[in-house]
């Protein structure tokens, strides 16, 4: 599928003609109307009081105030559906402990994806070619030369156009992220009862690692990093003590995830597939690093979703009433009263490839973009 972006002009129209004569100035009119009395002036004071609130103009999402502690899981633990699915329906986020991914992997990994960006600017866009939504970027409100709003877009086997860049461990790291991001959602299909339109076909899922620079103090905190991109869900390897800001439908949400804990949020696909039950995460979340000063650290983020040709719809479910089944019947093909419901869906299908172009390159930091697909 072809888009294009098109620019439109548009220009003051002419409201006197070419001949036509100004309109006269103020000064040469004459005040036929004398100073408003005070009557007037209480009557107009009362009608402005007695205007709506919401004339005034929409105001920027404020800055989240308190840190919170996302809800821990684990996926040894024998309530883990129960949490799980508490957890995804209200909050969208939590971090996972006793994952299996050593922090020597993610250390590593992390060394190796900090020499891309010491890489001259050429190298980074030879190396890294652009080929949406993959490569090598630049926010172009921060292309001054100072290497702010860069960032690196990784396919799953983390692919470059050189033979002599080594990012063995981004790859491991990057496969062990995609193989602990599968396991989750299978266990959330479980535990919300739909069907996990993955499974273990691994052409149905496309994985994206995500490296950005991390944010000096509260720089831009409220702006997205970098353009959205949907996803089913995003894991973050927590290598030190540092916060992010999550873009929630409520507003932006500040969190402090463990040490060596693996914070997970829950995207928009997820909240398709499950038909409305699970809160999701805008975009990928915002790490703030540092205290104004250049700390080196980056952000890494895997993005487990699915290829561009998808089409995107419910996973419904089916709802069996079964009130007139009678007690000690044999033949189950006889039995009347066995009444199976579709679920009602909450969204319609949709284009996956269309929505990824459209949230990518429009902003959505007000507006929720899937409220065009919902029912």
């Amino acid at each position: 599928m072809a888009f294009s972006t098109h620019k439109q002009q548009q220009y003051l129209p002419n409201l006197y003609g070419a001949t036509a004569a100004p309109p006269p100035t103020p000064s040469a009119q004459p005040n036929h109307h004398s100073a408003p009395s005070g009557v007037a002036v209480d009557a107009l004071s009362k009608l402005l009081h007695r205007l709506p609130p919401t004339l005034s103009l929409p105001k920027r999402r404020s800055s989240p105030s308190a840190i919170i502690s996302p809800p821990t899981l684990s996926l040894s633990d024998p309530n883990l559906n129960h949490l799980l699915l508490s957890s995804a329906s209200e909050l969208g986020f939590f971090q996972l402990k006793n994952h299996n991914i050593p922090s020597q992997l993610a250390n590593s990994a992390e060394t190796e994806a900090l020499s891309l960006f010491k890489l001259a600017r050429d190298q980074k866009e030879s190396r890294f070619p652009r080929n949406w939504p993959l490569g090598f970027d630049v926010d172009d409100e921060e292309e001054d030369g100072d290497g702010k709003g860069e960032s690196f877009c990784l396919d799953a086997a983390c692919s470059t156009e050189s033979t002599d860049l080594s990012l063995s461990s981004v790859r491991e790291f990057t496969r062990s992220l995609e193989k602990l991001g599968l396991k989750i959602i299978d266990t959330l299909a479980n535990a919300m009862g739909f069907e996990n339109p993955i499974g273990e076909d691994s052409t149905r899922v496309c994985s994206l690692m995500w490296i950005t620079e991390g944010l000096n103090g509260d720089r831009d905190r409220d702006k997205p990093s970098g353009g959205f991109y949907p996803y089913v869900i995003g894991l973050q390897y927590q290598i030190r003590s540092q916060k992010y800001s999550l873009l929630k439908d409520s507003g932006l949400v500040s969190v402090s995830p463990q040490v060596d804990s693996i914070m997970v949020t829950l995207g928009d696909i997820a909240q398709v597939w499950s038909n409305g039950k699970v809160s999701k995460v805008r975009g990928r979340p915002v790490a703030s690093l540092g205290d104004g000063n250049n700390c080196g650290c980056i952000s890494m983020s895997l993005l487990v979703t699915i290829p561009v040709d998808s089409r995107v719809k419910p996973m419904v479910s089916k709802v069996i009433d079964e009130g007139g089944i009678g007690i000690g019947d044999q033949d189950e093909s006889q039995v009347c009263g066995n009444k199976e419901e579709e679920e009602e869906r909450v969204f319609n299908p949709f284009s996956f490839e269309e929505y990824a172009w459209r949230v990518y390159h429009e902003s959505y930091l007000f507006k929720d973009p899937l409220d065009r697909y919902r029912v």
